[in-house]
């Protein structure tokens, strides 16, 4: 009797579980995405420029689509002055540019965009510049992400579903037909197989009615909105979830067929090989179509390498149905086998053992080559949002893999122990009812076609040849597999959870490739303001630095130098910094400088509103001698 995992494995799963964690750790198996990034726009972010611009183009990291209103620019009244829609400067698809009108005032102009990108997902931001000289503003945009809004919220409920029901349905569909067709035939197995597809649908119809208010950040009664629902079926994300729809229909279809009459009394799989390869063929069709209507309009579809990524991810979806979904089925079949039901045998044990542990392969192999694609980096694990999810998601998955660990071997322990005495007589039980629904009975009880394959008779006989071992061992064995299997399908969950939660979040490289063209583009404002004073003693003058980092609206950095009057670096025993905006009566703000051993500084200063503000600074340059100096500076 075996006590763990075949003895011939045992490597080669130690050599998956570290592959595993060294695929997550890089990039983890959570779908491919590549949200893009403003880079750059014409005006420039705070600019304040002497004559009205004739337009207003922005570029991005990839290319872009334009739900309506993607690009608005507001004038200092909140009035906007492009009267067109935004179209692609050049025929670049990374583009975006609008027209503006011809007369201008001067003032600030807030320039508020949404667009999505090319994996499907939509962002928004926007940036202020003037003419002729700044300005108070009455525009007001929204902020925040897409997905922080009602709209995105069951947006994103509902992918988690969809994710959801595919596993159930893949899963379900994979162990009946790769590992015990004798399933179809237990009603709660033939419940979650239906349930999966009918998940599946009902998400896929709720993602396409919420495609256009998710683009278009619209309220969701327009989720009905007929011109919306056009718009949504002529673009990419809304054809897939069609093409989604129409794979479903059929292969509803396709499981309601039953199988002709002169293969009900044939229970040996050798003797029909042409159906079974037809069947097998059948359903691995429709799952890779399925799995295709993700990876080909969203996450997979921009970024690197585009034609590989598109395969592996949906390689990568797969793997994950037929494995999570798989120990669902497996779980409700062995607590079907709990309530009374037939047990589920042990070759179909050991078969689904292998098909796990073949899926558990698959998700490394496509995790690793997702890992270079998308976080590029040990640093990004610890400093970017996807970096640090994905840790959460290494946890739980090594827990998921130790406890998958224990199911192996009490599927091994079973497999090679006799069934007992009760389990082999509620297979005879079971296998009476299986022939007479394949044989169409008038009046059989669950007869559902193709789900119903007819391997169960087999796996009945197998029950005959029981031996004598007592009946306490296997019972143990297998209340111990379901509590694994319980426990294995619960984390599951999580990790798909984790997984759905992934794919909203901008990914490492991406996010890294936004902020390298920002800083290539745009150089970060900075207002450096100099103040001179008098150092207390005769003739003996000197000046202060002081540099705001970037000189905006929310948090600063401020850094502060003592120089003498010939350049070189002096010091104080105290420095004080205070700002004032005398027109909205706000401050005065101490900005609590810290001495820094060299230069005073700190990094949390907060200015709520632009205008010019004035700042006072007094230094204290001995114990009894101390002076203030004043000066402005403008904060956009």
């Amino acid at each position: 009797m075996h006590t763990g995992s075949p003895p011939a494995r045992k490597s080669l799963t130690v050599l998956v579980l570290v592959g595993a964690i060294v695929a997550l750790l890089l990039g983890g198996a959570a779908p491919a995405l590549a949200h893009t990034a403003l880079s750059g726009s014409d005006p420039a972010d705070g600019t304040v420029l002497d004559a009205p611009p004739r337009q207003v183009t922005l570029t991005f990291t990839e290319t872009v689509s334009f739900p309506d209103e993607a690009l608005r620019v507001l004038s200092p009244a909140n009035e906007r002055v492009n009267p067109g829609a935004a179209r692609h400067a050049d025929g670049k698809g990374n583009t975006a540019r609008v027209e503006l009108s011809d007369e201008l005032p001067q003032g600030t102009y807030t320039v508020a965009w949404r667009v999505v990108s090319a994996d499907s997902h939509p962002i928004s931001g926007a940036f202020t510049f003037s003419v002729g000289k700044p300005s108070d503003t009455a525009a007001a945009v929204t902020s925040g992400s897409p997905d922080d809004t009602a709209v995105g919220r069951v947006h994103g409920f509902f992918r988690y579903v969809a994710y959801s029901g595919l596993a159930l349905l893949v899963g379900a569909a994979a162990f009946i037909l790769m590992c015990w067709s004798g399933a179809a035939a237990l009603r709660p197995v033939r419940r979650l197989l239906v349930a999966g597809w009918a998940t599946l649908a009902a998400s896929t119809v709720a993602l396409f009615l919420l495609r256009g208010p998710y683009e278009t950040a619209g309220p969701l009664t327009s989720a009905f909105d007929l011109a919306q629902l056009v718009r949504t079926a002529t673009g990419r994300p809304g054809t897939a979830l069609i093409a989604r729809l129409a794979l479903l229909l059929a292969a509803a279809a396709v499981m309601r067929w039953r199988p002709p009459a002169r293969f009900a009394d044939r229970d040996d799989a050798s003797q029909r090989p042409d159906l079974d390869l037809r069947v097998r063929l059948t359903g691995a069709g429709f799952a890779s179509g399925l799995a295709f209507t993700w990876t080909a309009a969203e996450h997979a579809s921009a970024g690197l390498q585009v034609p590989l990524a598109i395969p592996v991810a949906a390689l990568h979806l797969l793997a994950m149905g037929v494995w999570l979904g798989g120990l669902v089925t497996l779980m409700i079949a062995l607590r079907a086998e709990g309530a009374g039901g037939p047990g589920v045998p042990a070759p179909a044990l050991a078969r689904f053992s292998a098909l796990a542990f073949t899926a558990v392969a698959v998700l490394v192999g496509t995790g690793m080559y997702q890992s270079w694609r998308q976080v590029g980096s040990w640093e990004a694990l610890t400093t970017t949002s996807y970096g640090k999810t994905l840790i959460v998601k290494v946890a739980v998955v090594v827990l998921v893999l130790y406890v998958a660990s224990y199911s192996r071997r009490w599927t091994a322990r079973l497999r090679d122990e006799p069934p007992s005495a009760a389990e082999a007589s509620r297979t005879r039980e079971h296998d009476q009812v299986r022939v007479a629904e394949m044989a169409g009975a008038p009046g059989s009880p669950g007869a559902t076609g193709l789900i119903s394959g007819p391997e169960a008779a087999a796996a009945g006989r197998a029950g005959d040849a029981a031996g004598s071992a007592p009946d306490e061992v296997t019972d143990r064995y297998r209340r111990g597999l379901r509590r694994t299997v319980a426990a294995e399908a619960a984390l599951g969950m999580v990790v798909l959870a984790i997984t759905t939660l992934l794919t909203g979040t901008q990914p490492s490289r991406a996010a890294a490739v936004g902020s390298a063209s920002v800083a290539v583009g745009q150089e970060p404002q900075v207002k450096v303001v100099t103040l001179p004073f008098d150092m207390g003693t005769a003739n003996h003058r000197g000046k202060i630095q002081i540099t705001l980092t970037p000189g905006r609206v929310g948090e600063n950095t401020v850094e502060a130098v003592v120089y003498t009057d010939d350049g070189g670096l002096a010091t104080v025993p105290e420095l004080r910094l205070a700002l004032t905006q005398p027109d909205l009566a706000i401050g005065p703000l101490d900005a609590k400088l810290k001495d820094q051993k060299g230069y005073w500084a700190t990094y949390d200063l907060r200015l709520p509103m632009p205008g010019e503000w004035t700042v006072d600074l007094t230094v204290r340059t001995s114990d009894i001698d101390q002076t203030t100096v004043h000066g402005t500076v403008r904060i956009t």
